[in-house]
Order: C-alpha cells, then sequence, then structure tokens
C-alpha cells in the first residue's frame, strides 16, 4: 500500500464485541461519512449515532429502519415512467446507500432483476454516456494500461475477490458497445451480491477499453470512452496480458470472470490464463452451464436421457459453442464416446452446418461433422440449412443463441415437432428482442406440446386450457454460485469440472423442488437458494479436483457456504479510537 492513502476499507472495519455482535468501526464523520456509499445508512442512523458521529442537523429528524427506507424507495422505484427511469432510479440509489440497494433488490428480486439486468440492462449500455452520473470500477485504456498495477493500487476495496472485465466488443445481442460496455460488470455484480451472496465490499467491475469500431462512437462528443479503433492481435493480447499481470499481483486471490468479448478472443483469453489465474468465460461456460441444466431438467421431466437426445444448436459464437461443449461434455459423461457425442451435437452458424470441408474459425472445427453424416439428407445449398438439418436429423432438442429474432419459423418448430412428441425449444438469445421465437408462438405450432425456455423473461403463454410458464435459462442461475464457491474454496483455477458441477447442481436443485409444477429452471425468487447449492457444489469439486487453496473447510459445505452468504444490514456504528 502506497504511504499515506486512505482507503475506503481504511476507513471502516466490521468487528465483534465481547458477545460476538457486529458492528461497524468508522474513521470519517459528518458529512464525509454521508458520502460514503458503502456505509451510509441515511435516516437509519440513531439518534445516539448521530450525536457522536457529527450527523446531527445533517439529517431528517425521523429515524427509519432498513425496511421502512425499503418502503420508501420502492415507492419511489415504482412512480418511475419506465425500464430505463427505474434503471437510474436503481443506479442512483446504489451511489448513496448501497446496503439499501441490495435490501431493496433482495426483496423484489424478481421485479427489479430484468431492471439492472437483461433486458434493460442492454439499453442502458446503448445509452451509456448519455446517462452517466457517477464513477464505478476500473477503466483501463491504452491511455493507462501502462500504469495498471498504479491504477489497481488506487482501487479503495483492499480485499477483491470477484472481477467482473469486459472489453464491450459483443455485449449481449447488440455488438460492439466500446465503454458502454461498463454497465455489464456493475449489474453482473449487483447479481453475485444479491443472489450468489459475495460481498460487495469485495467485487470490481473492469473496463478494458481497448476501442471501438464504430464510427458512430468515436464521432460522438458525448462519447465517454477512448476514440480509436480497436486493438487488433498482439497489442490486444499485450493489453491484456498487462490487466492479468497487474491482477495477479494486487489481488492474487481474486476470480475474473470475462465478459462480452467478441467470439475469436473469449476463447483464446480463456485458454489464454486460465491456468495463469482463476478465470472463467460467463459467455462460454456460464451459458453452456445454463443451458445444460435446462436440458437436464428437461429431459428428467420427460423420463429420457441426455444420451438419447439429437441436439441442434443454432448459433456458433462463444455462447453457442458454449452450449454445444456443455451438452456434448455432458453427453459424455452419461457413457458416450467423443466421437459418438459430437455426432449428436449439430452445430449451425451463419452459413449452415458446420461440415468438415468447409473454412470456419478454429474454435468450430472441434463440432465439424463428417460429410457421411448427410449422405443420405436432401439439402438445397453446399451445406443444410437450419430447416432442413432439423428435418434430417431428426433433432429433438433446438436452442437458440445466434441472437436472429425469428430465426425459429413455423416450418422450423412444426418439423421439430414432427421429430418428437415432446420437443425441446429453448430461444435462448438476449435481449428480449432477439429471441428466435416466442413462447406463444411455438406452443401454437406444436399444439402446447414443447417444452419451452427463453434467455429473457417472457410472460406465461395459455394454450389449450393451460398456462405454461416459462423458464428462463439466465446465465444468473450459474455465474453467482460458481464465482462465490471458487472465492470460498480459494481456488487456484476454475476446472471444466467445476462448471460442470454447477450446471448439474442446477438441474438437481430444479428436478427436487418444481419438477412436479412442469418448470425446468427455478422461479428467479429462488436465485439466492439455487446458487447455494450451486456454491456448494463447486466447493466440493474444487477440493475433489486438487485445487483448493482453502484449508480445513468443514465436512458441512453445506452451512460453510450459507455461514459466509452475504445479507444486507446495517449495522451500529461506533466511531474508532
Amino acid at each position: 500500500m502506497s504511504s499515506g492513502k486512505r482507503r475506503i476499507s481504511k476507513l471502516f472495519d466490521i468487528k465483534k464485541d465481547a458477545q460476538g455482535r457486529r458492528y461497524m468501526e468508522v474513521a470519517l464523520d459528518g458529512i464525509a461519512l454521508l458520502r460514503l456509499v458503502l456505509a451510509n445508512k441515511g435516516t437509519a442512523f440513531s439518534h445516539e449515532e448521530r450525536i457522536e458521529l457529527n450527523l446531527d442537523g445533517l439529517l431528517p429528524p425521523q429515524v427509519h429502519t432498513l425496511e421502512q427506507q425499503v418502503a420508501r424507495v420502492y415507492q419511489g422505484f415504482c412512480q418511475e415512467p419506465g425500464p430505463i427511469a427505474q434503471y437510474q432510479y436503481l443506479r442512483s440509489l446504489q451511489e448513496r446507500q448501497e446496503i439499501l440497494f441490495y435490501k431493496l433488490l433482495e426483496q423484489h428480486l424478481e421485479e427489479m432483476m430484468p431492471i439492472v439486468y437483461t433486458p434493460t440492462v442492454g439499453e442502458a449500455v446503448k445509452q451509456f454516456s448519455a446517462l452517466y452520473q457517477n464513477p464505478r470500477g476500473i477503466s483501463l485504456s491504452p491511455l493507462n494500461i501502462h500504469r495498471a498495477e498504479r491504477v489497481l493500487d488506487s482501487y479503495p476495496m483492499d480485499d477483491v475477490r470477484m472481477i467482473v472485465a469486459t472489453d464491450s466488443s459483443a455485449i449481449l445481442g447488440i455488438g460492439d458497445q466500446g465503454y458502454g460496455g461498463l454497465a455489464i460488470p456493475i449489474g453482473k455484480l449487483a447479481l453475485y451480491t444479491v443472489g450468489g451472496g459475495v460481498s460487495p465490499f469485495h467485487t470490481m467491475p473492469v473496463s478494458l477499453d481497448v476501442g471501438t469500431e464504430r464510427d458512430d462512437l468515436i464521432c460522438d462528443p458525448n462519447y465517454l470512452g477512448v476514440r480509436h479503433k480497436r486493438l487488433k492481435g498482439d497489442e490486444y493480447y499485450r493489453f491484456f496480458d498487462t490487466f492479468v499481470e497487474a491482477v495477479h499481483k494486487r489481488f492474487p486471490d481474486a476470480i475474473i470472470q470475462w465478459e462480452d468479448l467478441a467470439k475469436d478472443a473469449a476463447f483464446a483469453v480463456l485458454e489464454r490464463y486460465r491456468d495463469e489465474h482463476p478465470s472463467f468465460n460467463d459467455d462460454i461456460q456460464g451459458t453452456g452451464a445454463v443451458a445444460l441444466a435446462g436440458v437436464l431438467s428437461a429431459c428428467h421431466l420427460l423420463g429420457k436421457r441426455l444420451i438419447d437426445q439429437t441436439v441442434v444448436i443454432h448459433g456458433a459464437g462463444a455462447g453457442g459453442m458454449g452450449v454445444a461443449l456443455a451438452i456434448r461434455d455432458g453427453m459424455i459423461e452419461q457413457g458416450l464416446s467423443l466421437e459418438e457425442a459430437t455426432k449428436r451435437v449439430l452445430v449451425l452458424d451463419s452459413r449452415g452446418l458446420l461440415l468438415e470441408d468447409r473454412e470456419m474459425e478454429p474454435y468450430k472445427r472441434p463440432f465439424a461433422q463428417e460429410r457421411s453424416l448427410t449422405v443420405m439428407w436432401n439439402y438445397e445449398g453446399r451445406y443444410p440449412n437450419l430447416l432442413e438439418t432439423v428435418s434430417q436429423s431428426g433433432a429433438t432438442v433446438l436452442l437458440g443463441l445466434s441472437g436472429q429474432p425469428g430465426a425459429f419459423t413455423e416450418d422450423v418448430i412444426r418439423a421439430m415437432a414432427k421429430n418428437t412428441e415432446r420437443p425441446m425449444i429453448f430461444p435462448l438469445s438476449n435481449p428480449t428482442d432477439s429471441a428466435e421465437a416466442k413462447p406463444a408462438d411455438i406452443f401454437e405450432w406444436t399444439e402446447g406440446r414443447a417444452i419451452v425456455a427463453t434467455g429473457s423473461p417472457f410472460d406465461p403463454v395459455e394454450y389449450g386450457g393451460v398456462t405454461h410458464h416459462i423458464g428462463q435459462g439466465n446465465n444468473a442461475f450459474i455465474f453467482p454460485g460458481l464465482g462465490f464457491g471458487a472465492i470460498l474454496a480459494r481456488a487456484k483455477k476454475i476446472t471444466d469440472r467445476m462448471v460442470s458441477a454447477a450446471a448439474h447442481a442446477l438441474a438437481d436443485y430444479t428436478t427436487t423442488h418444481y419438477a412436479s409444477k412442469g418448470l425446468i429452471y427455478p422461479p428467479i425468487s429462488e436465485l439466492r437458494e439455487a446458487s447455494v447449492r450451486v456454491a456448494t457444489r463447486v466447493v466440493v469439486q474444487a477440493i475433489e479436483d486438487g485445487v483448493a487453496q482453502r484449508e480445513n473447510i468443514p465436512e458441512d459445505v453445506d452451512g460453510f457456504v450459507r455461514d459466509r452468504f452475504w445479507r444486507p444490514e446495517y449495522l451500529p456504528f461506533v466511531r474508532a479510537r
């Protein structure tokens, strides 16, 4: 630590008294304390605390409990005219009283998750520069990457355990968003805290602003990012090398979650650093795990096995290939060989089915099928399209990760319905406008027989006198628990088996508690409990894989996880001696 530097973590400290009761010791008082967002209690400061900490007269006379504050700010939230206004309301609250923000989010998670995360966060990303009010996290660019160690040393939290970092090149289904992509790490870390139990005192959102290919952003006078084209090739990876080296030096136990990198870079960055620093890519591994969990839950619902399915994946970006890898590995776990499993996972990109004699990016090559697979098929072009692949392969599972709205046409859906009595059809692309099909259409075209899940929230569908609740295959069911489990185990690496354990934990939780209701994902309101189950399984797997550095983890891993799950609450304040 630099001499004379006063970090937030040194301005307050959480301690216990002789009876084991927690309290907060603070070195600031007066207006400075009210500007410290992680410590500020606002109107919840007691009369005694106000006098002791020089807050007397700086606050309204009434003392409110946290619950009263939640009721008041929720009323304000409900009065906002639309999703973006509600997003701004919540972000402003987060920058005033962070504990209150998380308590509000905790109590209204199902209602507010679409605001702080997909789909609204996508619109917030687009408008980031116009909406910008307060700084949060770390911004690295070619202007300061050579000072990365100094930048991280200036970060006010001394014990960062979870970092979400993006270069904003492939945000959701909306592509290159330049500096605006920082809204994604901010939103994801909010879910890490409220849904995954990670203390906000231990998180850090990061923008790796390597430029943008969009001239409209570069020429926008209000744009807040660097104004040049994206770094590429060796220059790009040197930038990332410098960042990872600085993180490893400053926060050696921190998990890095790579977020929204372009498809080529996503795989290259994951492989480049996963053995060097504990890290994972949510678009590849998180998406793969949540899709696998949904298919496993659906198989359980139907009394079938994963290895009996033929899976078609439309979309060969980071998400699509991550799903392909997860499904294939899941089949191998159930007894198929690599060759057998690969034949059951058919992946299409914009040119059609991946076949061995095609030119393609290296990361797609493992799922290129032999020409012999299609020798008996009837199709018009050089490579089978989606309808031809679904029809000729006898697909029973159709997963959409293309970002192409309407890609699952009526003909495609009806072809799925001919292949099997209960087709699994998951249009998983985000945000909502990018979904490959609308659930109501899928039920109409399959006479209500399909099992449907989506990536973004959709309202229930009434068909044939039955109400179908739409499961949300949201990565939020995976990444908070995966990250929290890795933190608790002090994992030196995020292994593939840890990611697979997360998928199976989610599937097991869903089938145990919601299979009788016909659900293949839990409701969003159960995110915290699902994350506990995921984190528990991840800790166990980290121990089995020999990557857990934490010693003396008790046999009751579930209790160990629950005891360390952070909850928003106000503590009594005392002045530091």
